[in-house]
């Protein structure tokens, strides 16, 4: 016993009169008393010596010895900066810190907010539904009785558990369930993801989204819906892109168009994008069906009503001049990383 208090007594002095000037010299003294094969781990293993009786006082002195030597350890280690610890002098505390890596927006959610910011200064609200629909406020509603031909328009995912129900094809429907509540004047926008069965590839997805617009008021015409899209085209694109309307065939509205822009790519001059036409298709619109009307209980004789609806990957490819729509969906974060929101 008394030869371990004499071996203790001068381990101590020898611990006390430590220094550490670098993060090696902390390490060394680290390793030589603390480590597994440490000083303190080799006396601790003294106790099998010591006799029973004085086991006790043993114990207490070797513990009171670990914990003068681990206090030393820290003492030495906050002399150098806590975990900090780096060579004396090296660290300029003036300098800004390391700049962390910030995400980014999505380039689709980039392009929806904008075409919503455009409408909106116009006065159009926001409305939104749910994905999971009924075939009434996807398709019967909307003039497509069941076994319409333009049904096939539109491949359709059905839900297994209740084929009564779908998975949206459009942004319509919030639409539908809009006019429902029969609060007119109507001005709407509704964006959201919509689901249709196709093949992917390029220029189409099984998955995509769409911002659709409404306006039903007395006395509405064509003229009108021409030129809020005319003034959404130039907020979105420029002034100087040239707009041109094609008739066409919807279901829900009559006249039907589509509307067309001057390719973004090529200046008009043709090329892949715009099948050497030099036009590319953005939207289609055209004036709410009176029956698409009657079906939603507001009356067809005394109010009119335009809508227009457009893909949101359409309008950031031709934003962005991409030219395969897959890459907004594979999470490629060198693709992603190369967008900055201005919205």
């Amino acid at each position: 016993m008394e030869q371990l208090l004499k071996q203790i007594g001068q381990h101590k002095k020898e611990i006390n009169a430590s220094t550490a000037a670098t993060k090696d010299e902390l390490e060394a003294f680290r390793i030589k008393y603390l480590g597994t094969r440490g000083l303190v781990k080799t006396i601790m293993g003294e106790m099998k010596n010591v006799a029973t009786e004085n086991k006790r006082e043993a114990g207490q002195l070797l513990n009171e010895f670990k914990i003068f030597t681990e206090a030393k350890f820290e003492e030495l280690k906050s002399t150098l900066g806590g975990d900090a610890v780096e060579e004396a002098g090296t660290i300029d505390y003036t300098l800004p810190g390391d700049e962390l890596p910030l995400g980014t927006r999505h380039p689709i959610s980039i392009v929806q907010n904008k075409i919503m910011s455009i409408f909106q200064t116009l006065g159009f609200a926001v409305a939104e539904g749910p994905e999971i629909e009924d075939d009434w406020h996807n398709f019967s509603a909307l003039n497509l009785p069941e076994n319409h031909p333009a049904r096939d328009m539109q491949d359709t995912f059905y839900l297994n558990e209740n084929p009564a129900w779908l998975l949206r094809t459009h942004t319509s429907s919030v639409q539908i369930r809009e006019m429902q509540k029969g609060k007119l004047p109507l001005r709407i926008i509704c964006p959201g993801r919509v689901y249709r069965n196709e093949t992917i590839s390029a220029r189409a997805h099984c998955f995509f989204n769409q911002v659709e617009g409404l306006y039903i008021a007395e006395n509405v015409s064509f003229a009108d819906l021409k030129q809020t899209l005319y003034f959404f085209v130039q907020e979105m694109f420029g002034q100087d892109v040239k707009v041109r309307f094609r008739p066409s065939y919807f279901p829900f509205t009559e006249p039907s168009a589509e509307m067309d822009i001057s390719c973004l790519i090529c200046g008009g001059s043709g090329c892949s994008v715009c099948k050497k036409t030099g036009w590319v298709e953005i939207l289609g619109c055209g004036m709410v069906h009176p029956k698409v009307l009657d079906n939603c209980g507001i009356d067809s004789n005394k109010y009119t009503g335009f809508a227009f609806g457009m893909g949101v990957e359409r309008i950031a490819m031709l934003n962005y001049q991409i030219k395969d729509l897959r890459l907004f969906s594979e999470n490629d974060t060198r693709f992603l990383s190369q967008f900055k929101a201005a919205f």
